[in-house]
């Protein structure tokens, strides 16, 4: 497999690193031959130095057989535009790095679709999502979105009092364009026929548009406590995407912030969390913000000291859990011993989505869901594969789902007289056991 990454900075280091340790063919690309020099020093890559806009070396590069195509340098237009280049020049799939957020703002305009780039990823909104990961076991987190953000992955935990607990799942009054993905019963976790039914304390992982998921959620809560108290020590892109990503759940969202003009922008956007003036380095101020009565307190400043010190000073407070942001792996060691719960690495956030995209064959995107036991996967319909000989009620898909199909540009919920058609889209939840099984009916060289 070949891939440029383009962009030598932390984060296309890492990339390239990563890349080399699954024995892929690597070529980064970067403007400063003194940063490419110690590139090639460290890992086993090839490299072009260059501008990442420039069609000339991007041609040195070898984009036009690459399988992938990352653009990863520190800024949002350069990454835009090299990837689209790209793109257009032969690269199989392009991933564009952007940090500002109205890059990612469907609603506004579509930057993904204008730009012909297969996936915009923000390292910010990695990390706030893994962070949300540990802690979901409370409330509902969107895990994953997929086909342009048409399709959410979400997971929710079945309420004692829950209105779907023993009704079979045919019968339960869901929205058209909502399936439930996987049940996870204890230490088990399986896809559900329509006969099946939930359980209290069940974990259900449940696919569809994020309107109708929502309207989906109140079957399997049911009349809840109110959720935990979280407080979120920082306020910047990371701190602003783990409240957004909190917004449907039953979470108390709490966000300090020293800056004034970023309080009120917090405060303007996320009507539903409170927001304080506060010094997350000063006890006083976490003192009046009550952190002592939290039961999560997620450090996500933009410094790991800083998050490490007022992180400690929540738990001797009194706060129940602590989650940090930790980006220097040499603090690795002391974490336990200070009393951290859970430290998140931005690198291994950007890694976990990066595996997801080098993918083999016709699945452009995979990522892991119900702990792991199943994998929702973007997969694109080819021509001579087996999915595209009958109607999926003819096909040998237990243990897999079909849970979207996007052709022309039109994103809809399959029913079992459907059929695949070459250079549709397909979303799959894929139970771990079936995963080659279900390989081979896409891939029209099995």
């Amino acid at each position: 497999m070949n891939i440029v990454v383009l962009g030598a900075g932390t984060v296309g280091q890492s990339t390239a690193e990563l890349l080399c340790a699954r024995g892929l063919n690597v070529c980064v690309v970067d403007e400063q031959p003194d940063v490419l020099r110690r590139v090639e020093e460290r890992f086993d890559v090839q490299t072009v130095c260059g501008s990442a806009i420039d069609a000339s070396t991007l041609f040195q590069a070898g984009v036009l057989s690459a399988d992938l195509c990352l653009a990863v340098t520190s800024r949002d237009e350069v990454n835009l535009i090299s990837a689209s280049v790209a793109r257009e020049m032969g690269a199989s799939r392009s991933v564009a790095r952007v940090f500002n957020p109205i890059l990612r703002d469907r609603n506004t305009f579509d930057y993904q679709r204008h730009f012909s780039v297969d996936r915009l990823i923000s390292l910010e909104q990695l990390t706030a999502l893994e962070l949300a990961r540990h802690i979901r076991s409370t409330s509902v987190v969107t895990v994953e979105t997929f086909m342009r953000g048409g399709v959410e992955v979400q997971g929710i935990p079945v309420g004692a009092r829950a209105k779907a607990i023993g009704v079979p799942l045919q019968e339960l009054k869901l929205p058209r364009a909502v399936r439930v993905g996987v049940i996870t019963r204890r230490d088990e976790s399986f896809i559900p026929a329509a006969s099946d039914a939930v359980q209290a304390d069940d974990h259900v992982t449940l696919i569809g548009n994020h309107e109708d998921l929502q309207k989906a959620v109140g079957l399997f809560e049911g009349r809840l406590a109110p959720g935990p108290r979280v407080i979120i020590a920082g306020g910047g892109e990371t701190g602003l995407n783990l409240a957004r990503l909190l917004k449907d759940t039953r979470c108390r969202v709490t966000v300090l912030e020293s800056d004034a003009d970023r309080s009120e922008l917090i405060a303007e956007r996320l009507p539903h969390c409170t927001v304080l003036r506060a010094d997350v380095k000063s006890r006083a101020d976490l003192e009046e913000a009550r952190v002592g009565s939290a039961e999560l307190f997620v450090a996500c400043t933009g410094h790991d000291e800083e998050n490490i010190v007022c992180g400690v000073e929540a738990k001797e407070l009194g706060c129940g859990r602590l989650l940090t942001i930790v980006r220097s792996p040499d603090y690795a060691n002391v974490l336990q011993r200070l009393g951290v719960d859970v430290a998140v690495s931005p690198r291994q956030a950007m890694a976990r989505q990066i595996i997801g995209l080098i993918s083999r064959g016709p699945i452009r995107e995979r990522s892991p869901v119900a702990g792991d036991s199943a994998e929702v996967w973007e997969v694109e319909v080819r021509a001579g594969a087996a999915a595209t000989q009958a109607p999926l009620r003819d096909l040998p898909l237990t243990g897999c789902l079909v849970a979207a199909i996007e052709r022309d540009e039109f994103v809809k919920v399959p029913g079992a007289d459907d059929r695949l058609e070459p250079g549709d889209t397909v979303v799959l939840l894929v139970h771990k056991a079936v995963e080659s099984k279900v390989y081979g009916l896409f891939d029209p060289s099995a």
